[in-house]
Order: structure tokens, then C-alpha cells, then sequence
């Protein structure tokens, strides 16, 4: 793949507004300076929902860096570019994934167009840490006393690793995260997201600069539970989609994360991968399709 130097988002251009003259004592007004004066003002609520679009110049930015992280210095290109808006593929301690500032909401709609996404269907977040999980979603059941156990203390022993926790959302993680792309689709009573916290140096490299975590979903290919764990093929086949860069961190492995409903009374496995199934957690029985499930089945779609 060629490198490419790549451009930021767009730079909105700067207000010039005429000078407006003192309105005469004689209580006289003209419309067209009021009219001026308004244009002057800025609607808070479009100031709040403002984010940067990122705007591609040249072709796909490849980037190879040790998987080991030793020479990590070489991704701060890609952290730039993931603060102006831009989408791309980075390793995780599994499969690749394509991923976005969560917060940005133009990046996000990139993300879905370039894996073709519903608007209505949630996504996964990558966090830097068991914070970004308590800021970003309800947290993990703990005990309370009355027979629940405190699935808490054995979620830290396992992260970071190779897991997705479902958790509810919490109102600080943006609604596009959670299919809240449209107001014409019936959503879910329960805003779930799929969380992770990735073993991988080089992930972790990228999220320790970032202010807030990354949306992600796996790299698959044409064929179903087919991953894609060639840093080169996915570039020739997602860069023509509008892919802004890849992170080559060299092959991955072929398994996806474990992922655990943490939702419901108890943990409950829905697809084994490469994390073990401990203990605590519960095989999920096979004969679940209510609504919930079906809602699950897409996060294992989305996951890492």
C-alpha cells in the first residue's frame, strides 16, 4: 500500500461581519443590521454537537510498527489523525479492528457507511482503562449483600485481556454509539454496548493519547465469521470504502474476543474466543431468542 501524507479536517473559514452603526436615539431600526447582528451568533446547541470532519487528501496511510510497541513514537500520525475525525484499522490483542473517536460524530458516520452499519444497531467501545468503563457505561455488578456476588473483582482479573463485557450504556456515551444514528428507528428499551480493554501494546499506545475511548468493530471478510488478520488485505479491501489508514502491526491471530453479557443476573457467555470461560461465567443456552439475544447477536457481529 502507498503512504500518503494525510491532511486534516476541514478549517472553518473566519466570520467577517461589517461594522453595525449606534441605533439613532430616535428609537429608528433597520432589519437588515439586526439581521447582521444575528448572523453573528452561534446556535449552542449546533456548538455542542460540533465535531471536526475529516476531510481525506491523497491514499491509504499505511504504518508498520513492531507489535511489541518499541518503536510505538511511529503512531503519533495516527493519533492525530484519529483527533481530526479519521477512521482506521488498528491492531487489538485479537482480530484488527477499524475504529473512530467515539466521540465524534462525523467519524462515527464514516465508521457505518465504511463496514455498512444500520444507524439502529450499537457499537463496540475500545477503553484505556476500568475508568472509561465506569464514566462511559453503568459499571459491572457488584455485591450487595443479598447473595449477588461481586463480579467486580474478577472482571479486574481478566483486563485487560482477550474479553467483551455487555454493559448499559451510561447518557455520557454519545447516543450515535448505541443506535441512536436516526429518530425514525425503534430502538431498544436497553442501551447496551460491547466494552473492551485491549492487551495489546500497540492499542494501548494509541489510547493512552486519546481523550475518550474508541468505537471499534472487527475487521471481517466477504464470507461470514471470516476474520481478517492481514494488515495489507485489509487496506486493499476497505481503503477503496474510504479507510483513512492502517495501523500494521503484522498478523494477527484468528480468534475474536470472548464476549459475556454482564446485563442480565449473571455473567453469561455468548461466544467463546480467545479469552477461557472462568469459573464465574455461564454458557449461554443455545434455545435464547428473545429480543435481548437478538440484540447481543449484533454486538458479536460488531466485536472485536
Amino acid at each position: 500500500m502507498a503512504a500518503a501524507k494525510l491532511y486534516g479536517g476541514d478549517m472553518a473559514m473566519p466570520m467577517t461581519l461589517r461594522r453595525i452603526s449606534t441605533i439613532p436615539s430616535s428609537g429608528s431600526f433597520s432589519p437588515q443590521r439586526h439581521v447582521a447582528a444575528m448572523a453573528a451568533k452561534r446556535s449552542p446547541k449546533r456548538l455542542k454537537y460540533s465535531t471536526p470532519r475529516f476531510t481525506k487528501e491523497g491514499e491509504l496511510l499505511c504504518i508498520e510498527v513492531d507489535p511489541s510497541g518499541v518503536d510505538a513514537w511511529k503512531l503519533e500520525p495516527v493519533i492525530e489523525l484519529l483527533k481530526q475525525g479519521a477512521v482506521g484499522a488498528i491492531p487489538t490483542d485479537t482480530v484488527y479492528a477499524i475504529a473512530c473517536d467515539c466521540k465524534n460524530h462525523s467519524a462515527v458516520e464514516r465508521l457505518r457507511r465504511i463496514k455498512k452499519i444500520e444507524s439502529s444497531k450499537p457499537l463496540s467501545i475500545l477503553c484505556r482503562s476500568l475508568r472509561d468503563i465506569d464514566t462511559f457505561t453503568m459499571g459491572f455488578p457488584r455485591g450487595d449483600g443479598h447473595g449477588h456476588a461481586n463480579v467486580f473483582r474478577a472482571v479486574k482479573q481478566c483486563l485487560p485481556g482477550p474479553y467483551t463485557f455487555i454493559l448499559t450504556a451510561s447518557k455520557e456515551l454519545p447516543k450515535q454509539c448505541v443506535g441512536f444514528g436516526t429518530t425514525s428507528v425503534k430502538y431498544a428499551s436497553r442501551k447496551n454496548v460491547g466494552v473492551r480493554i485491549s492487551d495489546d501494546a500497540l492499542c494501548q499506545a494509541i489510547l493512552h493519547h486519546m481523550d475518550a475511548p474508541l468505537i471499534c468493530t472487527s475487521v471481517k471478510g466477504p464470507k461470514e465469521n471470516e476474520w481478517m488478520i492481514d494488515p495489507t488485505a485489509i487496506g486493499d479491501m476497505y481503503g477503496p470504502e474510504g479507510l483513512d489508514f492502517v495501523v500494521d502491526g503484522g498478523v494477527r491471530v484468528t480468534e475474536p474476543s470472548t464476549i459475556v453479557d454482564m446485563t442480565g443476573p449473571y455473567p453469561k457467555v455468548i461466544r467463546q474466543g480467545k479469552g477461557p470461560i472462568l469459573p464465574w461465567m455461564v454458557v449461554e443456552d443455545e434455545d435464547d431468542e428473545d429480543e435481548d439475544s437478538r440484540l447481543r447477536q449484533h454486538l458479536i457481529a460488531s466485536g472485536t
